[in-house]
């Protein structure tokens, strides 16, 4: 039964009782990779600097394990992953910031009235390509839309630890 899966992971994370920071690394397995070593490095510099957040991976269920893998790999205790649609914009709605990768989910967080910052990051030739091809200066939605950065972006080598820390910290 999913429902008492649910409660008991809403349980583990607001029992904590440390303000969360929502994470959203992808919905592709390519994005997943690319991101987790970032984002996991941004989760360590944070936990160095101050010890009162939790990290909560939001994630589709295809792709939990995966992300759980790469937490378990490197013994971070003070994250979690959530997959349970039901639970996800709670979770979210409870967070004080969201780190997202570019996408539709960007306009949930912003429904949502949680600040936060935008990653994108793809291989170089890809990069050159989309380059070429498009002609905005933002990879968000909502930055496009008003063709100015409402939601701080963080792109390509700007797309790194050391940055998300420190918009992150910045806040």
């Amino acid at each position: 039964d999913t429902t008492n899966e649910s409660a008991i992971d809403i349980n583990q994370i607001f029992g904590k009782n440390k303000a969360l920071i929502s994470i959203f690394a992808g919905s592709r397995k390519s994005e997943i990779e690319v991101l987790m070593p970032i984002l996991l490095n941004f989760i360590k510099l944070m936990n160095e600097n101050y010890n009162d957040f939790s990290y909560v991976f939001h994630s589709t269920k295809e792709y939990s394990d995966l992300i759980q893998s790469f937490i378990k790999k490197d013994n971070l205790k003070n994250c979690e992953v959530i997959s349970d649609s039901k639970i996800k914009n709670h979770i979210l709605k409870k967070s004080i910031f969201a780190v997202s990768k570019s996408g539709t989910v960007s306009l949930e967080i912003c429904n949502a009235k949680i600040p936060s910052i935008i990653l994108y990051k793809m291989g170089f030739l890809n990069f050159l390509i989309v380059k070429i091809l498009v002609k905005t200066k933002f990879a968000n939605i909502i930055n496009i839309a008003a063709n100015e950065e409402i939601i701080p972006e963080l792109l390509q080598s700007n797309c790194n630890s050391k940055n998300i820390f420190n918009t992150v910290s910045n806040y």
